[in-house]
């Protein structure tokens, strides 16, 4: 539990689900944007005013919108709540966050879709960092995907933006964004027996109770601001970060799921001393979601590889494997990637693939390497 302050919510109805008064981990001010603009603010869908949409700050064409069939025979998917908010060409919002502490990590999970455009971007930053999330892709077909996005707080206050930098002939296209939530990470250290931090997942970003898709963690993530602390995404892809309430988990209460082959990858480097022995252990399992098929994790560490094999029939169950290896330096990267891809049994080409769980890196005798 982190011993921030109380959040102020004197601008939330109580029915409204907000951040808890001593911990940071849960709803933005107006984050499932269920307080709707005054009527005289909304021209049609159209917010008009800067300072319109309560508690966020807007800027460009910003449309208010209620999930349902829309006109020109859309439909937008809303799965937290009625309303959500779509970013025209090069329209942002944003918000000040007044709870974080200098120097702590910290987490953003947003529901996320594309409405027009394949190639459309939301550009998520907290100044002076920023990332472009490659929507185009759709990892699940039951609802708008749900992502995590990791930052450093450099002062007390921070301003969260979302902007969609992209620019389509209709003006009004762009992402459609619902839900954002915040949590406050805790470094993760290793201990004198397992290397890994962070090694069963547990510590990671908000997971919304009801949604069964689980939280996609975007590409090209750095372990300095990742929204899974102490692993870094180093694909083309995402994975998914999966929790046992809608899930099959190996062990504890989380996982993550390498969701698009070789272009789906996560790592770790640890501390390690050259030419000494390690072992890393870890698990293969499915997450129970319909992902079925012949599966196939590779593991690297050190001068070391392993690929192991798993039969999956969708419905859970996991295997163990290890890998003995050499150090080749004082620093050793850890990798995980799934060497095929999958879909679900279903045929709704949803993106799934092999889980990875309970990752432990230990020394060896060189007695115990014969």
């Amino acid at each position: 539990m982190s011993l921030l302050p109380p959040v102020l919510l004197l601008f939330l109805p109580l029915s409204v689900t907000a951040l808890a008064a001593q911990d940071l981990d849960g709803f933005l001010p107006n984050g499932n944007f269920e307080i709707s603009p005054r009527k005289e603010r909304l021209n049609k869908t159209v917010i008009v005013g800067k300072h319109s949409l309560p508690n966020w700050t807007i800027h460009g064409l910003v449309e208010y919108v209620s999930g349902g069939p829309q006109p020109g025979g859309m439909f937008f998917a809303v799965p937290h709540g009625v309303h959500a908010i779509r970013l025209g060409n090069d329209a942002s919002v944003s918000q000040n966050i007044t709870t974080v502490r200098p120097g702590a990590l910290y987490s953003l999970t947003f529901s996320a879709t594309r409405t027009c455009a394949q190639d459309e971007v939301l550009r998520v930053s907290v100044p002076p960092l920023a990332g472009d999330l490659p929507i185009q892709t759709l990892y699940s077909s039951t609802e708008p995907d749900t992502y995590a996005w990791g930052f450093s707080a450099f002062n007390s206050t921070v301003q969260v933006i979302f902007h969609n930098p992209g620019v389509q002939e209709d003006p009004r296209c762009g992402p459609l964004l619902d839900a954002v939530a915040i949590k406050e990470l805790f470094p993760p250290f290793p201990t004198r027996g397992n290397l890994i931090k962070n090694p069963s997942f547990e510590e990671g970003p908000h997971v919304f109770k009801n949604s069964t898709s689980g939280v996609l963690l975007p590409p090209k993530q750095q372990d300095s601001t990742s929204p899974l602390p102490g692993w870094i995404i180093e694909s083309l892809k995402a994975i998914r970060f999966i929790d046992s309430p809608h899930f099959a988990v190996p062990f504890g209460q989380y996982a993550v799921e390498l969701v698009a082959g070789r272009e789906s990858a996560i790592a770790q480097v640890i501390r390690t001393e050259k030419n000494k022995f390690y072992n890393l252990t870890f698990v293969v399992g499915d997450a129970r979601n319909g992902c079925h098929g012949s599966m196939l994790v590779e593991a690297f560490a050190g001068n070391g590889t392993v690929k192991v094999p798993f039969q999956s029939y969708g419905k859970g169950g996991f295997k163990a494997a290890s890998l003995k290896f050499t150090a080749v330096a004082n620093r050793t990267r850890v990798t995980f990637y799934s060497s095929y891809y999958h879909t679900k049994v279903d045929g709704t080409a949803s993106l799934c693939g092999p889980v990875v769980d309970q990752v432990r890196v230990y020394p060896l005798s060189k007695y115990e390497t014969i």
